[in-house]
């Protein structure tokens, strides 16, 4: 399989550069190239980092108690895609109450808060649940995250990322970090894997 990373936020198809609307998931899915299509139809576990991703990066603390802002759409979407038989798991390096409260809200399968690094972590969630790294979605944003981008089935950076991590990306969000940015990945992941149209059917009966 050809390995072309998209470094920009524009669509490559038939070697001719596509742009796009942020938001605009219909022509998203029409337009990914044939490449990046058979990488999202062979994941079967969505991985991501939470601050920067899951959030815009900022956090609120005060009297011993640290708030983080989550975006609702978000949390819906990675709860769809459990629906429809794909895992969602969290990896961070920086342990927080905030997050663990947020993962168990939405009953995500694998949360790892731990300061080795997030590569380990990712390889024995990996061999724990018999997946390989083909399998993956992982959507980073930091220096933190260059070893998972580099391995991932399907690598992800949002559109406020550092280079570093869009030079490694098959996919670049129009979404920044904690402003829709995941729910933009999983519509795409999603529709590419002919399913979310039976979303919209279940839910519009």
């Amino acid at each position: 399989m050809v390995d072309a990373r998209i470094e920009s936020n524009v669509l490559a198809v038939d070697g001719k550069n596509l742009g796009r609307q942020p938001g605009d998931l219909d022509a998203q899915s029409a337009a990914i190239s044939a490449e990046l299509s058979q990488r999202l139809l062979c994941v079967k576990l969505f991985l991501c980092d939470v601050d920067g991703i899951l959030t815009d990066g900022s956090v609120f603390m005060g009297g011993g108690v640290e708030y983080k802002r989550f975006n609702i759409r978000d949390g819906l979407g990675l709860r769809l895609l459990q629906q429809c038989g794909i895992k969602v798991g969290w990896i961070s390096a920086r342990p927080s109450e905030a997050t663990k409260q947020r993962a168990e809200d939405l009953k995500i399968d694998f949360l790892v808060q731990a300061l080795e690094r997030k590569l380990d972590s990712a390889a024995a969630l990996l061999q724990s649940s018999g997946l390989d790294w083909q399998e993956v979605a992982y959507m980073g944003d930091d220096v933190v995250d260059l070893g998972l981008l580099d391995r991932a089935g399907v690598a992800i950076a949002v559109s406020d990322g550092i280079a570093e991590t869009k030079s490694l990306a098959h996919y670049v969000t129009s979404a920044r970090g904690g402003d829709g940015a995941v729910r933009e990945v999983v519509e795409l992941i999603l529709k590419t894997q002919g399913k979310w149209a039976h979303l919209i059917e279940k839910f519009s009966a």
